[in-house]
């Protein structure tokens, strides 16, 4: 939601005119999208470049990390998959804890249509894969093709203008989100080595200390941090992935303020005239204490006032969207494209994998969400046709992010996750290309969005 414009008044500074553009574009919904599409194109054309070898070597450098006399030695291709993909599961994790609280997901007859559309969405990906390669070696990437990328596909339809409907985009991220639930479980349950109970045992200390923090009112992001650092080295440790870790300190982040509505209101209108009272003086606010005083207890109002989660969620948001997620497309999108690409397409991985979240995505999206109308678990979104469904059940086929992520989880095998890889591209960009031409195909006015991410 915009702010009103007299709280957004700021006075240029002069160096405002040169920043705002970049403002801009971070605020804008496809910015995401775009910055994922550019980095993937950038390691799509590294890796078929003259230069090709140096992609491998240079994701293939050791960094170390020593922490209370222990060392992480490991490949830069590790720290980004296990260690910054661990703050992309977290801010996955407090975008699922918020939608179940106070979302589409909060109401049985709202969660209804995206949580069977999801289940559909991704039983029938899986089932395509499976069919076409049971009692082969690949067939344990069954889990590639379930996934949906909500960056790219909240960038299609925000560059999509008006043809969107915003009931619609509700439907396709609260779709995303139950998405995102099931790739986690299936990530844990399916694509978890051995298990080390030792880890176990220290990452469900550091759950309890997690959950008893939120209990006592710790509200800091201090304690937080530390204890989550901890959990994710047990969890690595304990043969779990490492990013399941993300997801489960964001379930232990609180929701509940400091101050409710009317303490908040009490609290800045004393500070308030306190402040009126102080400025009236000829004093600077450089030297008048009583001034900083007034600044600092408004600070301090305003941060209790928020859900620690909203905070979180804010601060991560655009390193995640903005770093994060570009250098995880740079570090696994590379995939040579030599040789005949029918040949590439015709292999089962590749083959199961772009069928999947070409034809899987959207066939397993319509028939689940039919049924749901259908028995009257829930009727469409205000001002979404069954046309509008099924456009958006294309654009869930683009299963980029979290596709590579399953994908490098499941193959170790180089040559089968570049077969998988190749799959993942072509399905995600012809289901990106379909559904933009069916939501296009309406009749709106296309105009561009405004909405912020």
């Amino acid at each position: 939601m915009n702010a009103p414009n007299d709280l957004k008044t700021v006075p240029d500074t002069p160096m405002q005119p040169l920043i705002r553009p970049f403002q801009e574009f971070a605020e804008r919904e496809s910015s995401g999208g775009l910055v994922l599409l550019f980095c993937s194109v950038v390691a799509l054309g590294w890796v078929n470049s003259p230069w090709s070898e140096s992609y491998g070597s240079f994701w293939h450098t050791n960094l170390s990390l020593s922490f209370a006399g222990k060392t992480l030695d490991h490949d830069l291709h590790f720290w980004v998959n296990e260690g910054l993909m661990a703050l992309f599961f977290l801010v996955v994790g407090l975008e699922i804890k918020r939608e179940l609280l106070v979302g589409e997901l909060a109401t049985a007859r709202q969660a209804a249509l995206p949580i069977v559309g999801a289940i559909g969405g991704v039983l029938a990906p899986a089932l395509i894969y499976v069919s076409l390669n049971l009692g082969k070696p690949g067939a344990v990437g069954w889990g590639i093709p379930m996934a949906t990328d909500i960056a790219f596909v909240i960038g299609v339809m925000a560059l999509l203008g008006d043809r969107v409907p915003m009931s619609l985009k509700v439907f396709l991220t609260a779709l995303a989100i139950v998405d995102d639930i099931a790739a986690v479980l299936v990530i844990a349950v399916f694509y978890t080595a051995d298990i080390a109970w030792a880890g176990l045992v220290i990452a469900g200390i550091s759950v309890l200390l997690l959950i008893i923090a939120n209990r006592m009112g710790v509200r800091h992001p201090l304690p937080f941090a530390v204890l989550g650092f901890m959990l994710w080295l047990a969890i690595l440790h304990s043969g779990v992935h490492a990013t399941i870790a993300g997801v489960v300190i964001a379930m232990t982040i609180p929701t509940r303020t400091e101050l409710n509505a009317d303490e908040f209101l009490r609290k800045i209108r004393a500070i308030m005239l306190h402040f009126e009272r102080c400025a009236s003086s000829t004093k600077s606010p450089l030297n008048d204490e009583d001034q900083q005083v007034a600044i600092e207890a408004l600070e301090d109002a305003c941060e209790k006032a928020q859900p620690p989660l909203y905070r979180f969620d804010k601060t991560l948001h655009p390193w995640v969207t903005f770093l994060i997620m570009p250098a995880f497309a740079l570090a696994n999108a590379g995939v040579s494209l030599g040789g005949d690409l029918r040949s590439h397409l015709s292999e089962p991985i590749s083959l199961g994998v772009a069928l999947g979240l070409l034809l899987g995505k959207p066939l397993g999206i319509m028939l689940a969400a039919w049924f749901a109308v259908k028995i009257g678990w829930s009727g469409l979104p205000e001002g979404v046709t069954w046309n509008d469904i099924h456009g958006a059940a294309w654009l869930a086929g683009m299963g980029f992010t979290m596709s590579l992520f399953i994908g490098a989880l499941a193959f170790s095998d180089h040559e089968m996750l570049e077969r998988a890889k190749f799959g993942i591209l072509a399905g995600s960009l012809l289901a990106g290309i379909v559904g933009s031409g069916i939501l296009l195909a309406k009749g709106r006015p296309l105009t561009p969005s405004t909405d912020n991410a």
